[in-house]
């Protein structure tokens, strides 16, 4: 299997092209804030053929370029129906406004064809399985991707804002909530094992195991009631 992933735009946000091997079709998950330009190198450098883009969540550094990499390309984009507004109204996702500057390299809106993402589907893909798990807490509509393990790679978890190396998303922003977020980390996270490879949306790669033993938040949800992580930093935009 393939995976290239780059960090994009203001936030380093990344970017993530799955498939197969070089040569083949390829899954794009969240072509963000000034992703377009890396999106296409990557494609020219492994030959790849997108057949689709899917994405964690709407904030606008993971879908900022959602438009024109699926127009350049014919594709669709998926997304959880609760934050399927924010590509359209970025600024009303934040609670704030992003600049006029930053809008204006912006492309707001909709590609021509969006699907809908649902807890427990499952998405076959350019000769790939992705398994979609629901995980509020960063915004409502926030979701995973989880491809299963192989006899020559572990499982791969595409965690989104959901968790990080050492943190988790933050949830200050409107839609978002520390209840759903723990809640979401324990159903989610907690069960996969701990050979599974953790890939998010900022930040470096990390395991399930190493989360599970370093990660306040998680060691938090293992540990049961009196733990504390408060001090513990939370990342996202």
């Amino acid at each position: 299997m393939l995976i290239a992933g780059f960090p994009a735009g203001a936030w380093g946000t990344n970017c993530y092209l799955v498939a197969p091997a070089a040569g083949e079709e390829c899954v794009i998950i969240d072509p963000g804030h000034e992703a377009a330009e890396g999106v296409e190198e990557a494609l020219k450098k492994h030959r790849l053929k997108p057949v689709a883009v899917v994405l964690t969540h709407g904030h606008l550094d993971h879908v900022a370029s959602v438009v024109p990499v699926c127009g350049a390309h014919d594709v669709p984009a998926w997304i959880h129906p609760e934050d399927r507004y924010m590509m359209s109204d970025p600024e009303k996702a934040l609670g704030r406004s992003i600049g006029t500057q930053l809008m204006g390299e912006l492309t707001v809106g909709e590609p021509a064809d969006v699907k809908a993402l649902t807890d427990g589907a499952r998405l076959a893909l350019a000769g790939l399985e992705f398994s979609v798990a629901h995980a509020p807490g960063h915004t409502r509509g926030s979701v995973t991707f989880r491809m299963p393990e192989t006899p020559e790679i572990p499982s791969v978890f595409f965690s989104g804002d959901l968790l990080f190396a050492g943190s988790i998303g933050r949830t200050d922003l409107p839609g978002g909530s520390m209840d759903d977020m723990l809640a979401s980390l324990a159903r989610v996270c907690l069960p996969l094992d701990d050979s599974t490879v953790v890939l998010s949306g900022h930040g470096p790669q990390t395991t399930i195991g190493q989360e599970r033993a370093a990660n306040p938040y998680l060691r938090e949800l293992a540990a049961g009631p009196g733990a504390n992580a408060d001090a513990a930093p939370r990342r996202g935009m």
